[in-house]
């Protein structure tokens, strides 16, 4: 199958460009910068800017399926007046631009990657979101989330190219950056962090599980016209999180306990909420859904992919 996948570079798009060959297909990428060449794609094609005047049509030619995980995502210095309004732009227009290119050009199937925060941003202590709830955004990037699924649901009715949608929780693995890296070279210096006494429960993906999944949604007939939640099967506290990547650091965390309710506490005198809903609230996904109509289960446990995440980061930091 020739399968189109959008953010190519990104964490998500370079293991799919390795998986897809493996997995018998030919991959055609798109990317932002002008790249002659990618390991494990056939052929780039430049899209400088996804919107709704985007031309894919090029890139579309012999096209079988999309894989689409390129997305404006989480700004660090954001710079727009109204972030929501620059997050549909992308998010939703561009991508609805992309699929309905897709439609006319032939494409049989349309795999969108989501985020679970259009679910929402925390769950109650076991009470996992499920992908029968209704959807609760609550920042632009999920609300720009939520809006593309359900324009492409419409399309998917209206044209009859199937669509899959899947929301992925947290994705980590080798490469990783942002918070999870942090966390990493917290525990390589050893430094003494106060949590050790974190009692939520928080759902992971390890980037070969997402993609693994994502690969099974291009071929399993069952996954047209459904949305999948994704995660590694088994959801950690931050406390266990912090002491099972220690030791596959080989740098055992140096934690020591403090309620909960004073890190909270304190995070919110000086304005860092969602740092502390990150560290002590909990998230978790029901996968059951997932496992029973794709015959699914996640191919890497936690210990070997935390493992395989501690060897990049010991090698390239």
């Amino acid at each position: 199958m020739r399968v189109l996948v959008t953010g190519a570079t990104g964490f998500v798009g370079r293991g799919l460009l390795k998986e897809l060959p493996r997995r018998g297909h030919v991959a055609i990428a798109t990317t932002r910068r002008a790249i002659s060449h990618l390991e494990g794609a056939e052929q780039c094609f430049q899209i400088a800017d996804m919107g709704a005047d985007s031309h894919w049509l090029p890139a579309l030619e012999g096209i079988e399926a999309v894989i689409h995980a390129a997305a404006r995502v989480h700004v660090m210095q954001e710079r727009s007046a109204d972030p929501l309004v620059e997050y549909r732009r992308v998010n939703v227009h561009g991508t609805l631009r992309l699929a309905r290119q897709a439609a006319a050009a032939g494409v049989r199937r349309f795999v969108f990657i989501s985020s679970i925060k259009v679910n929402g941003e925390g769950t109650d202590l076991g009470k996992p979101y499920s992908v029968g709830d209704v959807p609760a955004p609550v920042d632009p990037y999920g609300i720009s989330k939520l809006e593309a699924e359900q324009g492409l649901l419409a399309l998917a009715a209206e044209t009859g190219m199937e669509v899959v949608i899947i929301r992925p929780v947290l994705v980590y693995g080798p490469g990783v950056k942002a918070n999870f890296r942090s966390m990493m070279d917290w525990l390589s210096k050893r430094i003494p962090l106060p949590l050790g006494a974190i009692h939520n429960k928080r759902s992971l993906v390890a980037v070969d599980n997402l993609v693994d999944l994502i690969v099974t949604c291009l071929e399993h007939p069952a996954a047209a016209n459904r949305v999948f939640l994704v995660s590694d099967g088994e959801d950690l506290s931050t406390t266990e999180l912090l002491r099972r990547m220690g030791a596959a650091l080989n740098k055992p965390a140096c934690l020591f306990p403090v309620p909960a309710a004073w890190l909270c506490g304190t995070a919110r005198l000086f304005g860092q909420e969602a740092i502390a809903q990150r560290l002590c609230g909990s998230l978790q996904v029901d996968i059951g859904q997932t496992r029973r109509v794709l015959g699914w289960t996640p191919p890497v446990t936690v210990d070997e992919a935390l493992r395989k995440t501690a060897r990049d980061f010991l090698e390239h930091r």
